[in-house]
């Protein structure tokens, strides 16, 4: 990644100072060097008397159109999609705990522009590679009434804008926070999709909110991120932050006195309860808040293929080596010695790479006492183990927080020892600064072992899959473990899955599921998460015999080098096909009602593909009734694909080059 700039002052002498410059890297990824290229500021740009200034940034192929403003009421940020509006002018300013508001009032003393330029590439993901570019605008400013130097820095990328605070310099070398007053204000008419603790997603206006509590200190018109919104012109954007490091989870709030804006919110404790309320937190200068993002789709569905900015905007790995982290598909066993190698041998008949030890392998796991060093009896860990090894079939633990509290610094090297492949990692308390803290150097230390680590809980995305590659999928989400509706099932790949990987438990051939079995395929390609849980509540032996449609869950993968959305809609429908290698994977679901859908080919290279098709047959009185019907036929790029899609149905297709 490269940078090239442009740089403004509104004194002379008002230089940036080397150790603002490093932060300055700290907070946009560049190095001191990549800021180094500038010009001198226009007369105008340097008057510092102007009442009102306002500043815009494009992102590189001119897509968005990002804007910063500032004047004696403080500083606001508007976003366009070209020339359609998408954040109308929203306030800014943290809030501190003597009261006081980084913003308003704030005297102007320099602002930066530059470009960035480059890609990277994850170590897992929905692409390959991921694009850096993007052009950034830092405005820096003095608080007169604290002398807290600090910067606002907004950058715009093609698929997404992101915008941060940086503290740079304060009395003392320590800012207290008490909140943030980001708004997010959107046109007339714009509805969200939100949801709170693992709930349904509704459409609700932005100043309607339902009133929720989590038991603690965070009650009210809340909502967690992500957060999806529908614009009335059809565009789409989602709300998420990235890079949330030593900083509270953002909630988002309905601001009484604006019905159509949203204001970000911090959490005071966790988001599902328990642990102390901490209503203020500190941070040593200079510090960068997490990214305050807004992906941004001319409709739903394009929305969803723009995720990636979330990973993107998070700072690169900590841990030197990667290579060892291997994602893949995971079944959970029961907890016998003899159940757990039938569970190996599933795993390695069915291409799966991971079985699954799950709550009460050490003992119950809301005990205390309860020690996550010492299998049960019953289970001859060892044995799996090294079973597992000889078929290439890793084991994962579960842990509770419970334990992993009293135990962290035993179970990572042991755990190691024994040759696990990674934690299950349970009931977490994520939410303020402390928790989040524990969180994120616990799953450090995890991989620091060489333990993929799998959350589970109230859990949400925020880019750090990136800065620790092992943290390879989280929960948060209401799953499928619950047997929710289809309706449901495709709300969620426009919204929660949007910001990041998500555990969802494919629940296959259970008689309470609310959805046929090819709309269960479907979920391996429609949703994201490189550790997929799939066959939960099932036992090897219920797939003995018969299910040639299991040959999907086979062949299918979890991590991709291509994905692109084809078709859908919020709560409708979707249709998405992911490349790994030379294959292709569609995946297309529907809500309660039957549909047909066209979807094109053109994702295909050229020549004669073999599509291997698992559809719906005839619609049965109750959805998991409905059979699988599989089918093949030749396909060219560019066909048109006509999908008939059973009620709360779907269809899976896998395309191999003839």
């Amino acid at each position: 990644m490269r940078a090239d700039s442009d740089t403004g002052s509104t004194m002379p002498g008002a230089g940036i100072t080397r150790r603002a410059l490093l932060a300055g890297a700290i907070a946009t990824g560049a190095g001191v060097a990549g800021v180094a290229t500038a010009r001198t500021a226009t007369a105008e740009e340097a008057d510092s008397r102007a009442p009102e200034r306002t500043w815009a940034v494009i992102s590189p192929r001119g897509r968005l159109h990002a804007r910063l403003g500032w004047g004696p009421a403080g500083l606001t940020w508007a976003v366009s999609l070209r020339d359609r509006p998408v954040l109308l002018p929203s306030a800014l300013g943290l809030r501190l705990d003597s009261g006081a508001v980084l913003g308003p009032g704030a005297r102007l003393t320099g602002f930066r522009r530059h470009r960035i330029h480059g890609d990277w590439t994850p170590a897992y993901g929905r692409r390959d590679r991921l694009t850096e570019e993007s052009a950034e605008l830092r405005v820096d400013l003095v608080d007169p009434a604290t002398n807290t130097a600090f910067s606002v820095i907004l950058r715009a990328y093609d698929d997404g804008v992101a915008l941060r605070y940086l503290l740079r310099d304060a009395p003392g070398g320590t800012v207290t926070i008490a909140g943030e007053q980001t708004r997010f204000r959107f046109p007339a008419g714009a509805a969200l999709w939100a949801s709170r603790d693992e709930s349904d997603y509704s459409a609700v206006s932005p100043g309607a909110i339902p009133v929720s509590s989590n038991g603690a200190g965070d009650n009210g018109p809340l909502a967690d991120i992500p957060v999806t919104v529908r614009l009335a012109d059809g565009g789409a954007a989602c709300i998420a932050e990235s890079a949330r490091e030593h900083y509270p989870r953002l909630l988002l709030a309905s601001v009484p006195d604006d019905a159509g804006a949203v204001v970000s919110y911090l959490a005071t404790s966790a988001q599902r309860g328990g642990g102390p309320i901490q209503s203020t937190f500190s941070v040593a200068t200079p510090f960068a808040s997490p990214w305050r993002t807004l992906i941004v789709g001319g409709s739903a569905a394009d929305l969803v293929d723009r995720g990636d900015l979330v990973t993107t905007l998070a700072r690169p790995s900590l841990l030197t080596d990667t290579s060892w982290i291997k994602p893949g598909k995971a079944f959970r066993s029961n907890l016998t010695t003899a159940e757990g190698l039938a569970a190996v041998d599933f795993a390695a008949k069915r291409g799966l790479q991971y079985v699954e030890f799950d709550a009460g392998w050490y003992g119950p796991e809301s005990n205390p006492s309860s020690d996550a060093t010492q299998p049960i009896p019953a289970l001859d860990l060892q044995q799996i183990i090294a079973y597992g090894r000889g078929q290439g079939i890793g084991v994962i633990l579960y842990v509770n927080r419970i334990a992993a509290e009293r135990q962290l610094d035993q179970i990572a090297p042991l755990y190691q020892q024994w040759g696990v492949a990674g934690v299950k990692f349970g009931f977490l308390r994520e939410g303020t600064q402390e928790q989040n803290d524990w969180i994120f150097n616990s799953i450090r230390t995890f991989g620091e072992h060489r333990l993929l680590v799998n959350t589970h809980d109230d859990l949400r995305p925020a880019g750090l899959e990136r800065t620790l590659p092992n943290y390879i999928t989280m929960e948060g989400v209401r799953g499928n473990e619950h047997f929710p509706t289809a309706t449901h099932n495709v709300t969620l790949p426009f919204t929660r899955n949007v910001a990041g990987p998500m555990d969802y438990t494919i629940c296959y051939a259970q008689s309470r599921d609310q959805t046929t079995g090819a709309h269960q395929l479907a979920m391996a390609a429609v949703y994201y998460s490189a550790l997929e849980w799939i066959y939960w509540y099932a036992k090897p032996g219920q797939f003995a015999t018969g299910y040639p449609e299991l040959s999907w869950f086979d062949a299918i993968p979890t991590t991709w080098q291509e994905s692109r959305t084809l078709s859908g809609d919020i709560g409708e429908h979707v249709a998405i096909a992911r490349r790994n290698g030379d294959t292709w994977f569609l995946g297309a679901m529907t809500n309660e009602q039957a549909r047909t859908i066209e979807v094109g080919t053109d994702f295909l290279e050229h020549g004669e593909w073999q599509a291997h098709v698992y559809a719906d047959g005839a619609a049965a009185s109750a959805p998991h009734g409905t059979p699988v019907v599989l089918s093949e036929r030749t396909v060219r790029a560019g066909d048109t694909l006509r999908l008939d899609l059973a009620p709360s149905g779907g269809q899976a297709i896998r395309f191999e080059r003839r």
